[in-house]
Order: structure tokens, then C-alpha cells, then sequence
């Protein structure tokens, strides 16, 4: 498979990303810590190997405990506080980066293929057919 590259970055462009694209995958987390992180119901990824992408700018980290009880990096623009990165410090999922695909400046064939932590998910949400449903992760 051909391998493209997109760009992506924070709201006031002080951080700028370059990553390999197609990602490895494509989820939305519904976690409680992803929704208040996002603001929303759920954040959408993009899982990537670590050697794929190239950030410029200065990030901001948070140490959190995900609700897996594994650490969780979650980095943020040091200017705006836009999201951008989160790394799962546990075997196999530390070889990874996960992106925050609304950072994409291109957005286009970004469809999540799987659902996470749907236990805690919206009332309200309806998970389309097909899709990978994982009560947790």
C-alpha cells in the first residue's frame, strides 16, 4: 500500500505535525477521560506508529491514568491548549501515537472503524453498523 504523508496542527498554528497516512487505524474513544479531554462525547484517533510522525512546536504534557489503569501522555499546543497527541504507555500500544484527527488539515476518508470504551458512551449515540464495538479497551 501506498503510503502518503498529511499535515495537521493546533488552532493557532504554533504546533505543526507531518504524519504517514493511511493511519493503522481509525477509533473513537468514549471513555470519560477522552470526553472531557475533547469537550465532547467522544475524541477521534488515528493510531500511528511512533517512527511516523514529525511534530515542530512546543507541547505541553499531561500525565493521566487512562480508565485501563494504564499511563496516559496526553499532549497538548503550550499557546492554545489544543489536543493533538496521547500515548498509551503499555505493551503493544507504546509503539504508538494516537492523533486527535480534527487536527488534520485534511479530514477527508477519516471514518472511525471501531468504538472504544463503549460502556461509557452517550445515551444518545447510535453506533453505526459494521462498526468494531469494544465495551472496553
Amino acid at each position: 500500500m501506498m503510503r502518503e504523508t498529511r499535515s495537521g496542527g493546533c488552532l493557532c498554528g504554533a504546533v505543526r505535525y507531518e504524519v504517514a497516512w493511511p493511519p493503522l487505524g481509525v477509533s473513537a474513544c468514549h471513555c470519560t477521560h477522552c470526553q472531557k479531554q475533547s469537550g465532547s462525547a467522544f475524541s477521534i484517533i488515528a493510531r500511528v506508529p511512533r517512527e511516523a510522525l514529525e511534530v515542530t512546536g512546543i507541547l505541553t504534557d499531561f500525565y493521566d491514568t487512562g480508565e485501563s489503569g494504564s499511563p496516559v501522555i496526553r499532549r497538548f499546543c503550550a499557546k492554545c491548549g489544543s489536543p493533538l497527541i496521547s500515548e498509551i504507555q503499555q505493551e503493544p500500544l507504546d509503539s504508538f501515537f494516537f492523533i486527535k484527527t480534527g487536527t488534520l488539515d485534511d479530514t477527508s476518508s477519516v471514518v472511525p472503524t471501531s468504538h472504544w470504551w463503549t460502556s461509557r458512551a452517550q445515551d444518545w449515540f447510535k453506533f453505526p453498523d459494521g462498526a468494531v464495538i469494544m465495551d472496553r479497551q
